[in-house]
Parts: C-alpha cells; sequence; structure tokens
C-alpha cells in the first residue's frame, strides 16, 4: 500500500492537502498477519475491530456517488 500511498501523494495530492490515508478492509482478523505487515511502516498506522454488519447498500452507494461528484468537480 506504500508505493500506492507514496505514488498518490507525489503525482495527484495537491500541496494544500493533507497526506493520503490508506485502508485496508479485511473478512476477519489475524493478529500476527498484522503484525507482520505493519512491523516496518513508518506511517502512523491504527488497527481496528471490524463489525459484520455493514451499513445499508442503498447509502452507501448515494454517498459514494456524493464524494465522486465532488471529486469530478473539483478536477473541472
Amino acid at each position: 500500500m506504500n508505493l500506492y500511498l507514496e505514488a498518490l501523494d507525489r503525482e495527484v495530492k495537491k500541496q494544500t492537502e493533507n497526506p493520503s490515508v490508506g485502508v485496508i478492509l479485511c473478512a476477519s482478523k489475524d493478529d500476527e498477519v498484522v503484525e507482520f505487515a505493519l512491523s516496518r511502516s513508518l506511517s502512523p498506522t491504527m488497527v481496528s475491530e471490524y463489525t459484520l454488519k455493514l451499513i445499508d447498500k442503498n447509502l452507501l452507494q448515494r454517498k459514494l456517488k456524493e464524494y465522486v461528484d465532488i471529486a469530478e468537480e473539483t478536477n473541472e
């Protein structure tokens, strides 16, 4: 993920924007895998628990569309 975040920050992010944030979504949790995956990371890192109940699909689609619309307006 660091590769993608670095490329995004160097090539896309504007100087007025904060550094990009990476999010990894997993269906299950394995403490050992998390430890190995993040052990060399120099960036601030947070690990959170997940819940089995997702937000309403229609709400998620509406919110994603809103964010895409905002991003498209910003790039025009």
